[in-house]
């Protein structure tokens, strides 16, 4: 227990140092301000203004804080609370993650069509009414309440991005201070905060309560609340309303000059592109990796304990999330800089995770498989704004929402397929030897692909 308490020390500390030493929005405006010596140069927004993405980052921090409250005790509650066998627990996950590969083929077409603000909005009643499904020991609304909590975390995953890209686009927010890179890399860290915080949250709710449906109803909650602050933002769509009519015109002046008119990519154009496919590829095998990580580390650490007791699983997971913060905010300040590509930090953290499995894969101890653990997590804290920030460049905003959840069907199809692997004893081994495999694989693909396109 102390060697965690310890670590864990270490890696808040960390944290704490970073952040202090985060680029800010006025540090950006300053230097817009110090740079407009023309006399005709637009002043730059003070920065006692209001942050432009404030009502974004808050609703982003209760959405994702409402996904992480359920997590700790989904499992303990199908079956210790509900008393159901592992045989149905386990098919209830594979309906979560079989619903969201399903909800991947529409779920991003309705948000670009009807409005990804909405989207948010019906992300926060279904996911609540999950969550009320869920704590209702009746077998069918529990298969219910799983599959809508599928769907539901398509649209998390693919709206909320969709929806902040092209606000930032369409609001010039450059022009404010405000940096796209720096905006993911700030979604790492309230996510990684978010985490921390549910973990903790649901453990002092469970305990006051007596039952471990309580963090449902507390995530309900901030589901509500996640939604007050969505009906604050502008409504924004793929091809909106004033494109087509831009594109019509443009198709009529095509007419006359007989010159073809600039269009659109398709999404079938947009997935053709080598580029694309390799970040499909990659974003399947890592976050494949991630969600299978969640799955194994546990017994992975059991079977080479050698501390006495019970290990302190809460503490050890703020650790991870811990090390996925300090990733998070390293990476703000090593992109301001841009000391070098995304494409190439990609790459990089592909063969680092791959690393990881591979060593995972032989002999061990108890700290080094901790550490190698937290190392994962800190490829995991790159990963989130690196790719985000990939995605964000590479994919055109009209099909933007349909493209991200698309991305997430062979996701989850990968999972569900590795998690069969876990049903067998050590099948944790086998799941990180795939992984490795895996991530192999996408490091080659993500490689091949900058040396044949420009790739930011």
């Amino acid at each position: 227990m102390v060697y965690y308490q310890y670590n864990f020390a270490w890696l808040a500390a960390t944290c704490l140092a970073l952040l202090v030493s985060q680029p800010t929005r006025a540090s950006e405006l300053q230097k817009k301000n110090d740079n407009g010596t023309s006399d005709n140069a637009k002043p730059a927004e003070s920065p006692d203004t209001k942050h432009p993405q404030r009502d974004f980052y808050w609703a982003y921090a209760l959405a994702m804080g409402a996904d992480w409250l359920q997590g700790p005790y989904l499992y303990s509650l199908y079956q210790d609370e509900h008393g159901l066998s592992p045989g149905h627990v386990s098919s209830l996950f594979t309906t979560g993650f079989v619903s969201g590969a399903a909800s991947g083929f529409f779920v991003g077409s309705l948000a670009d069509k009807y409005g990804r603000k909405m989207s948010c909005v019906l992300f926060c009643v279904l996911y609540a009414l999950s969550c009320f499904l869920t704590m209702v020991p009746v077998l069918p609304l529990l298969f219910l309440g799983r599959a809508l909590g599928g769907v539901s975390t398509s649209i998390l995953f693919s709206s909320f991005d969709s929806w902040m890209v092209t606000d930032f686009k369409k609001r010039k927010l450059v022009d404010k201070g405000c940096d796209l890179s720096r905006t993911y890399g700030t979604m790492g860290t309230i996510n990684s905060l978010a985490a921390m915080a549910s973990g903790v949250v649901s453990e002092g709710l469970v305990r006051f309560t007596g039952t471990k449906k309580s963090p449902f109803v507390a995530s309900a909650v901030l589901l509500w609340m996640a939604m007050q602050t969505l009906w604050c933002w502008d409504e924004n769509y793929g091809h909106t309303t004033e494109e087509k009519a831009n594109n019509k015109k443009k198709n009529d002046d095509a007419k006359n000059d007989e010159t073809p008119p600039p269009s659109q990519p398709s999404l079938s154009s947009v997935l053709k592109r080598p580029a694309v496919l390799a970040l499909v590829f990659a974003t399947t095998m890592f976050e494949g990796s991630m969600y299978l990580f969640v799955f194994c580390w546990v017994p992975a650490l059991q079977a080479v304990q050698k501390t006495e007791g019970e290990l302190p699983y809460g503490l050890i997971f703020s650790s991870y999330m811990a090390c996925v913060m300090a990733a998070s905010l390293t990476f703000n300040l090593v992109m301001q800089r841009r000391l070098l590509k995304y494409s190439r930090l990609l790459v990089g953290l592909l063969v680092m995770a791959n690393f990881v499995f591979v060593k995972l894969c032989g002999p061990r101890d108890e700290s080094v498989t901790f550490w190698l653990f937290c190392l994962f997590e800190a490829c995991v804290g790159f990963y989130w704004p690196c790719i985000g920030y990939l995605k964000g460049r590479m994919i055109d905003d009209g099909n933007r929402a349909k493209v991200y959840s698309m991305m997430r069907i062979p996701l989850n199809v990968f999972v569900v397929v590795s998690l069969m692997l876990t049903r067998q004893n050590d099948g944790f081994m086998r799941v990180f030897s795939i992984c490795s495999v895996c991530l192999t694989a996408a490091f080659g693909a993500v490689w091949a692909s900058t040396l044949t396109e420009a790739v930011p």
